[in-house]
C-alpha cells in the first residue's frame, strides 16, 4: 500500500516538472552577444566552400541559434554566455535538436558553428555572418 502512494506521489511529480518543460520560453534570457547584433540584410557564407553566400534579413537575431530550424518553436538551454561568445544547445519537439555557438568579430561579423538533428538527418555547419545592409 505504502509503495502504491509512493508511486503516485512520483508521478504527480514527474508530472508537475514535465508540465514545466513543456511550458519553458522559447527566449534565451540575458543574452548580452546577440543584443549587440544589428537588424538588416546579413550574408551567411560557408567558411568550407567558395560558394557565394545566402541572403538573411535578419529581424530577431535569436533565429540565428537555430538556423536550420527556422522559426519553429524550440526551447533553449544557454552552455555559455559571454559579451563576445554565446553557446545554446536547443530542442524543436518533434523537428529536432542541435547545439549552435555564435562568436561576435563585431556587429556586423560573425562567426557561427552549429551541428545536430533535423527531420531525423544530421546537420553540421560553420558559416561567416556578415551585415551587408537594410533589408
Amino acid at each position: 500500500m505504502k509503495g502504491l502512494k509512493l508511486i503516485k506521489a512520483i508521478s504527480a511529480s514527474a508530472a508537475v516538472l514535465c508540465g514545466f518543460a513543456i511550458a519553458a520560453p522559447a527566449q534565451t534570457p540575458e543574452a548580452t552577444l546577440l543584443d549587440g547584433i544589428m537588424q538588416g540584410q546579413w550574408t551567411l557564407t560557408d567558411r568550407s566552400s567558395g560558394l557565394p553566400g545566402k541572403p538573411l534579413c535578419l529581424g530577431n537575431p535569436e533565429l540565428l541559434l537555430q538556423i536550420q530550424h527556422g522559426e519553429t518553436s524550440c526551447t533553449r538551454y544557454v552552455i555559455e554566455n559571454t559579451p563576445k561568445k554565446l553557446r545554446v544547445s536547443y530542442k524543436c519537439r518533434g523537428a529536432g535538436h542541435g547545439v549552435t555557438e555564435i562568436k561576435a568579430e563585431s556587429s556586423t561579423l560573425l562567426q557561427i558553428s552549429s551541428q545536430g538533428i533535423r527531420n531525423n538527418a544530421p546537420f553540421s555547419f560553420n558559416v561567416e555572418a556578415r551585415r551587408t545592409g537594410s533589408c
